[in-house]
């Protein structure tokens, strides 16, 4: 039970993060969800076997972690949970392209490891980017940039909520959970037709709990617009973000930094 209530406590986390004080906190919300998609956008663009070239691509998120002084344990352990699925995607690469790209005396590495690396080495960029984008922003600023950028208020409505209502349910689960445990006794109550009923009742218990905060909001004069304490405004701060990060971004996609520096290397100490 203890680690269940922790779980919860955790989903929060980035968030809280949200509230800290730094330069990159104080940027616009649309600033730096429109500079994380020309990022993600970016690094997803590449070939499928670019290994060095992704490289550079690390100074962002590196950036904003240093500037925004987040923990960098918290968020290593959200990036952990999502590894697992990004590599059973791409752990069958090697079965499927045995093609010799590289070799090392004896050992040959074949295209099915390099774009096995190539996977994993995007997919923690971008979703490291994504998880600093949240801790900077929060779920609601970056719901509210969205809607401002032009997305449809409906969906931005829609992706809150499911985000909002997501603790709604783990609550309403961990309290089913907790109640099975203290009626068990000597491995009872945990057969297939007890877990149907309790996801019976989850659903039930949240669909009733939701009812009570929807009408909480209207008597608190929720009228469907997401609002922020922190006003929106782009500043020339602002401007400067977005320009110097597209620009390195550019650069980074258009020469390979790594290549040009090693080819470099040798002819000035070759």
């Amino acid at each position: 039970m203890a680690r269940i209530d922790s779980t919860i406590f955790d989903l929060g986390s980035l968030d809280a993060l949200a509230y800290r004080r730094s330069g990159i906190h104080a940027l616009d919300p649309r600033t730096k969800v429109v500079t994380t998609a020309l990022f993600v956008l970016t690094v997803v663009s590449f070939d499928k076997y670019t290994l060095s070239a992704l490289l550079p691509f690390v100074l962002f998120p590196l950036a904003l972690f240093v500037r925004a002084e987040l923990p960098v344990g918290q968020i290593l352990k959200k990036l952990l949970l999502a590894l697992p699925f990004v590599f059973f995607i791409g752990i069958f690469n090697p079965w499927f392209d045995q093609r010799p790209l590289l070799e090392f005396g004896p050992l040959t590495i074949t295209g099915g490891w390099v774009s096995f690396a190539s996977i994993l080495l995007r997919s923690v960029l971008t979703v490291t980017a994504a998880l600093t984008l949240i801790a900077t922003t929060s779920f609601t600023g970056i719901c509210m940039a969205l809607e401002k950028l032009g997305c449809p208020r409906v969906f931005a409505l829609q992706l809150m909520f499911l985000y909002r209502y997501l603790f709604v349910l783990v609550e309403e689960a961990t309290r089913l959970i907790r109640a099975r445990a203290l009626r068990s006794f000597h491995g009872r109550g945990h057969s297939l037709r007890v877990f149907g009923s309790l996801l019976g009742q989850l659903l039930l218990r949240s669909l009733e709990r939701a009812q009570r905060i929807h009408l909480a909001m209207q008597c608190r004069g929720f009228d469907g617009e997401i609002r922020m304490r922190r006003p929106l405004g782009i500043h020339l701060r602002d401007v400067v973000f977005l320009l110097g990060w597209s620009g390195w971004f550019a650069v980074c996609r258009t020469w390979n930094l790594p290549q040009l520096l090693g080819t470099l290397f040798l002819e000035l100490f070759a």
